[in-house]
């Protein structure tokens, strides 16, 4: 019996090591949290009201002033933009990513897939590595896969500008992003969204019709106006994925170590009360043999 109990004490100590590190951990994605989320709380609404106005002007644009970004062709090259973390322990949010990632291609894109007209960047170890294993190391472009080292806009600007010089030049005739959009420490939700060409909003109908009208007044026009503006919200736009994903990343480790802790808590409960019925059961079994010894000596 001093056996089992030996190895109840081992497992008692490795569970504690393990506790002591998961808390640990959820300490420090804790405050990595609050600086993503200021990021991204700061940002979002600045980027999404520049996003409605773009899709807006696009949708109400008569005649040749329409945007080259806002142009559809026919699909013959995608890109498919996958943004996961470097790192795992946060629970299910790379693979539900990479999912999401995975079914638009399928879904709509599995023969660019399987006849190399599909390019995926991977920004992140964890889908880059994902995406090699899936399509091979050929249709992953892995230049940007240690992007979060530098989150700054200039440096993460550079992956969008990319995107957008190639859609312009033909090189893809679409993009997509998948990304996990944060809403709280929680929840967080893989999307993948269409970065290019952009939509335009659906046209409302009768009455509403004159209220998605864009009111607006272009100096000197349109068309220059917009080969200006509509590059710097798409980078914008770029740079809220990024910082959306970055924040999830930490939210979804911060609950996974969280759970991982109240995991080692139970744990340690069960095996101290193993512990204690093994060394009861020791215990008794030694009075036995005294009592036993003793009366075997009586009876001699």
């Amino acid at each position: 019996m001093s056996g089992a109990l030996k190895e109840v004490r081992e497992r008692i100590t490795s569970v504690k090591s393990t506790q002591q590190i998961t808390n640990a951990m959820k300490m420090v994605s804790a405050a990595k949290l609050r600086r993503a989320q200021n990021a991204i709380t700061e940002m979002r609404p600045y980027a999404n009201r520049l996003q409605r106005m773009m899709k807006n002007i696009l949708s109400n644009i008569e005649g040749d002033a329409s945007s080259s970004f806002g142009k559809e062709r026919e699909k013959t090259n995608v890109a498919m933009v996958i943004i996961t973390s470097n790192r795992g322990l946060c629970g299910a949010f790379n693979t539900n990513v990479i999912k999401a990632a995975i079914k638009k291609i399928n879904t709509d894109y599995k023969s660019f897939a399987e006849s190399g007209n599909l390019t995926i960047y991977g920004i992140g170890k964890k889908g880059n590595d994902a995406a090699k294993k899936l399509y091979g190391a050929d249709m992953v472009n892995s230049n940007y896969v240690n992007l979060f080292s530098d989150l700054s806009y200039d440096n993460v600007s550079a992956v969008s500008q990319e995107l957008m010089d190639s859609f312009i030049s033909g090189k893809y005739d679409e993009v997509f992003v998948s990304y996990g959009r944060f809403k709280n420490a929680v929840v967080q939700y893989p999307e993948c969204l269409q970065f290019l060409p952009v939509q335009k909003v659906e046209q409302a109908k009768d009455e509403d019709a004159s209220k998605m009208k864009a009111d607006y007044i272009f100096e000197p026009n349109e068309h220059e106006l917009l080969e200006q503006l509509i590059p710097s919200i798409l980078q914008t736009t770029f740079h809220k994925y990024v910082l959306e994903n970055h924040a999830s990343e930490h939210g979804a480790r911060m609950s996974a170590m969280d759970s991982a802790t109240e995991n080692a808590k139970e744990l340690l409960n069960e095996l101290k009360i193993s512990y204690n019925k093994a060394r009861q059961e020791s215990i008794t079994n030694e009075i036995l043999e005294i009592v036993g010894g003793a009366a075997a000596l009586e009876g001699g």
